[in-house]
């Protein structure tokens, strides 16, 4: 006599984190512990073609295989990489990666996402509302369910407003106001920037050569937020960034959704403290009255493995489009038979109702 066999074991799931600063990249069960994660602080390489997926792939084998043998799942049915640049610069990835992870992990699924959908996965989950991730640039992502809706995200020299580089560089222009003896000035401000840069009058040669200025001005936005309680100059920075932020959550989130839409703000900014957020609170209850305000529940990173749960379990309830979250089954980027909360729905290259000045 035979002891009866346990209970099936949740399918795999993996889930990638590609930004700015590295890879991150995390594979477990659908259903049960904590999925295990390994990192790489070396991002993946743009070029002629977009973000490369061949150095993507580089990156990703040797750790998919480590945490494969750490956790035992080596055949994962669902695979998520949040991808920044997506939009505008994903095409080869969307070409190319789905059937690299099936030929190379056996992934059933693949689904590419902009990292501001991880971002919102993982502060909301699935449910209706809005996100403004902000860090060194600012984006705002909110849906009802149904499409998609997105607001700034345009880098630091179009708009990113009210992000660390933009906090960043008014607080270097107040800090140049007040070496000319020009009006709007702070001297405080001025003092920091020399602290941190060298001579004011050297700073345009520092940073106009550099590639990495949005990096360098958000630099500068902690020293804003440090000056505030005693500096009004600084004080008005952080007040117009809670303005804009605002702006651009109000600009996406639902309304008429049933219950109250949530809002959440994650990213490095909220690191800031209260010098932002406290003029922050009162602009999103100014402009969003009938939203409720919620802390994020995670990171991108978590995002990207609850969209890949989701997808193994077939509940996804996030809208699917060929731009922001993008599906591709048994690894085929040309099919689009996608199975979510609502059965199999047979998009034929068909968006639903994505706005053509979106991502």
């Amino acid at each position: 006599m035979t002891s009866p066999a346990g209970p099936k074991p949740s399918p795999g799931v993996l889930a990638v984190d590609s930004g700015g600063s590295g890879l991150r990249v995390a594979l477990g069960r659908a259903e049960g512990s904590a999925p295990a994660v390994r990192s790489s602080r070396v991002p993946v390489r743009t070029g002629a073609r977009g973000i490369d997926p061949g150095h993507l792939m580089e990156q990703l084998v040797p750790m998919v295989r480590a945490l494969a043998a750490e956790t035992g799942v080596s055949r994962p049915v669902a695979a998520v990489v949040g991808a920044a640049g997506l939009a505008t610069l994903g095409d080869a990835l969307r070409a190319e990666l789905p059937g690299a992870l099936a030929r190379e992990f056996g992934v059933g699924t693949t689904a590419l996402a902009a990292d501001a959908v991880t971002a919102y996965a993982g502060a909301l989950g699935t449910g209706p509302g809005a996100v403004v991730a902000a860090g060194t640039g600012l984006i705002a992502l909110g849906t009802d369910l149904t499409a998609w809706h997105r607001a700034d995200g345009w880098g630091h020299l179009l708009g990113d407003c009210g992000g660390g580089a933009w906090i960043g560089r008014a607080g270097l222009e107040a800090a140049l106001r007040a070496h000319d003896g020009r009006s709007g000035g702070s001297a405080a401000l001025l003092a920091c920037a020399e602290e941190q840069f060298g001579p004011i009058a050297g700073l345009p040669g520092l940073l106009y050569p550099r590639t990495d200025r949005p990096a360098v001005l958000a630099s500068f936005a902690p020293r804003v937020a440090a000056s505030a309680a005693a500096d009004p100059v600084a004080a008005d920075i952080l007040r117009t960034a809670a303005r804009h932020i605002a702006d651009s959550a109000a600009a996406v989130c639902p309304r008429d959704v049933g219950p109250r839409p949530r809002v959440a703000v994650t990213g490095g900014l909220v690191e800031l403290g209260e010098p932002l957020l406290l003029p922050l609170a009162e602009e999103l209850a100014r402009r969003l009255p009938y939203a409720r305000r919620v802390a994020a529940a995670g990171d991108p990173l978590a995002g990207a493995v609850r969209i890949a749960t989701d997808l193994a379990t077939g509940a996804l309830g996030l809208p699917v489009d060929e731009t922001m979250l993008c599906l591709a089954p048994n690894g085929s980027a040309g099919e689009r038979h996608v199975t979510t909360e609502r059965g199999i729905d047979p998009f034929e290259g068909k968006s639903p109702g994505i706005h053509a000045d979106h991502f």
